[in-house]
């Protein structure tokens, strides 16, 4: 009995350990485009203009194969509108995406393979030029990605997401008392094109 006790004792000190907990911090650059917005003085759609854009995720294990994910991401951009009294105005504009959500890896542990991730939050917009005001408004997002482990520590994340801001309101965006220029919508949709660094630990 006692030869079979320390056999089993060996035997267990051998069978393979659980997998460790999969977390991930990730540094995304990416390419971001606009859908549009209408110009209520112009009378005519605007965009704003398509360009980089940096984010960092903060991916926490929850099971084998979904995390909780923080998500920050920022554009500096900007969106040409017609002034009132006429002309043209380029306004400066910072768009800031604060999100809490989840991934779901599909073809195993998380951290490895194609995923599906989303989030819900707030977006913030910044404009850059003074007499106009930052918006806070609800967002979603929505993203679908492939995870590339090189070695226990490092992994590239490729990743392509979609995000939608609530904007509808009784004014115009960015209106300090008179508004120079009208900017209105039901909604701000973004799509973006990521790749990222993650460090796994």
């Amino acid at each position: 009995m006692k030869s079979l006790r320390t056999v089993a004792v060996l035997l267990a000190a051998l069978a393979p350990l659980p997998a460790a907990a999969e977390n991930g911090l990730t540094l995304y650059g990416g390419w971001r485009a606009s859908g549009a917005l209408e110009d209520d003085v112009g009378q005519r759609s605007v965009r704003l203009r398509d360009g980089a854009a940096g984010s960092l995720a903060l991916d926490l294990t929850y099971d084998a194969s979904r995390q909780v994910q923080l998500f920050l991401g920022r554009q500096r951009t900007s969106l040409a509108a017609t002034a009132v009294g006429g002309g043209t105005l380029r306004l400066p504009v910072a768009v800031t995406y604060v999100h809490i959500g989840g991934t779901n890896f599909f073809d195993g542990p998380a951290g490895v393979g194609p995923y599906v991730a989303g989030g819900v939050g707030f977006t913030r917009l910044t404009p850059g030029l003074d007499g106009f005001e930052s918006e806070t408004r609800p967002s979603l997002s929505i993203a679908l990605g492939y995870a590339l482990p090189f070695g226990d520590r490092i992994a590239l994340r490729v990743e392509g997401r979609g995000y939608w801001t609530l904007v509808r309101g009784s004014g115009g965006l960015f209106c300090a008392g008179g508004c120079t220029v009208v900017i209105k919508g039901d909604a701000l949709s973004q799509l973006e094109m990521l790749v990222g660094l993650s460090l796994r630990f």
